[in-house]
């Protein structure tokens, strides 16, 4: 179960952590600019994202959904419903694009190279890793979460190690920081929101991949809570930094580089791959989304979104991230408070669904098991056990047996 939740929770934070992030550009406009105050907001923010990262996974994994409308269906009415959905759509969509757009300027900014390199580079990674299915997508975004967290570690690290003795010195730097959100309450909010937009559609996927509900809720919290941490880490690294990184489009990247000029090279390699794991993402995300009838036309749709990604992208970074992120938060807000106030009222029905699904799972992999009995009573109990489930008879009955089965080939125990 650990190694499952681990999973889960490098995933939430590959999809979380995208170029705005990792880059320091959204903490520098979301949080710094507002000074001491905005580092509040990064502390409310997070709590608030440990929250937000149970619940988006949990009913995915309740729900069992294979593309974000499963969940949205569930929870709200259908004008209501579309409405999110288009949303979620369009922020998704967004992101993908504004990934572009920064695999672009972080190769600009380290190597000198032409924005459209990196931009290339990561089209052609992203559509070649669309031909994996959920678990190795997934597998690959949480492989690589590790790397940001140590390298926002560091930076946190030496940038308290190097602060002046003056904390209140720093403020008048972060009032440089041109932002286009009023105050740091109504930024932390926006931020909230808007950083349950990115993740939303793709961890809802991976949820529903997970049959058990509170594997994935717990994986979606500790998540929510590594995202927290490092956004508070970032927002304080880069106040203390503001005077040197405020010009740049990659601000973290920046303050590693001076460190030393190899820690510059690696971050940027660092910073890079997230930003290819918030775009594959996104896009697969949109690809299940725009295909849940017809699954065998995925890999075309997802072709054409990414290529369409690519071209809208080159209008620059940082002014995507002024214009673009704010609005999108404002959605999110209200798509957060649904979720949660659903998950709240079914909060019972979730946890007893959760020991049902412990029960299928301990039938069906003794029923799979050659070397044990599987008797006429387990036969009625597991029967009776899937139609009290929420989820279809036999889209239950088949997704079990055939990921257990596959476990009891593979010598793995079922879990």
């Amino acid at each position: 179960m650990i190694k499952r939740v681990l999973a889960v929770a490098m995933a939430f934070v590959g999809l979380s952590v995208g170029a705005g992030f990792a880059s320091g550009q959204e903490i520098l406009q979301f949080f710094v600019a507002f000074g001491v105050k905005g580092l509040g907001g990064a502390i409310f923010a997070g709590l608030g994202m440990c929250l937000v990262g149970l619940v988006m996974v949990q009913l995915g994994s309740y729900h069992q959904a294979d593309e974000h409308t499963a969940v949205l269906d569930e929870i709200a009415p259908t004008p209501l419903a579309k409405l999110f959905d288009a949303a979620v759509v369009l922020t998704i969509f967004s992101i993908g694009f504004v990934m572009f757009a920064g695999a672009g300027s972080n190769l600009k900014q380290q190597f000198g190279l032409p924005t459209w390199v990196g931009a290339v580079v990561l089209l052609v990674i992203v559509l070649v890793l669309g031909r994996l299915d959920v678990d190795k997508v997934s597998n690959v975004i949480g492989a690589i979460s590790p790397l940001i967290v140590v390298f926002i570690l560091v930076a946190f690290v030496y940038s308290v190690m190097n602060m002046p003795a003056d904390w209140h010195s720093l403020v008048p730097e972060t009032e440089k920081i041109h932002t286009t959100l009023p105050n740091f309450w109504i930024a932390a909010l926006n931020y909230l929101g808007f950083s349950l937009m990115v993740p939303v559609s793709m961890s809802i996927v991976i949820g529903g991949y997970h049959l058990n509900p509170r594997t994935a809720g717990l994986g979606g919290l500790l998540g929510g809570f590594i995202f927290g941490l490092l956004l508070v880490c970032s927002a304080i690294a880069l106040f203390i930094q503001a005077a040197t990184v405020r010009h740049d489009d990659l601000p973290m990247l920046t303050l590693v580089g001076k460190m030393h000029p190899w820690m510059g090279t690696a971050m940027a390699v660092v910073i890079y791959l997230m930003i290819l794991n918030s775009a594959i993402g996104m896009f697969y995300a949109l690809g299940r989304r725009f295909t849940s009838d017809h699954p065998e036309r995925f890999y075309k749709v997802f072709v054409g979104l990414t290529l369409s990604g690519f071209v809208i992208s080159f209008f620059g970074f940082r002014t995507l991230v002024t214009y673009v992120y704010p609005i999108l938060g404002y959605v999110g807000v209200a798509l957060s408070v649904l979720m949660v106030l659903s998950w709240i009222k079914d909060r019972a029905l979730i946890k007893a669904e959760t020991e049902r699904r412990i029960r299928v799972r301990d039938l069906v992999t003794l029923k799979l098991d050659p070397a044990k009995p599987f008797t006429r009573r387990d036969r009625r109990d597991l029967a009776k056990e899937i139609a009290d489930s929420n989820i279809d008879d036999h889209e239950l009955r088949e997704t079990m047996e055939g990921k257990i089965g596959k476990l009891l080939e593979d010598g793995t125990e079922p879990h």
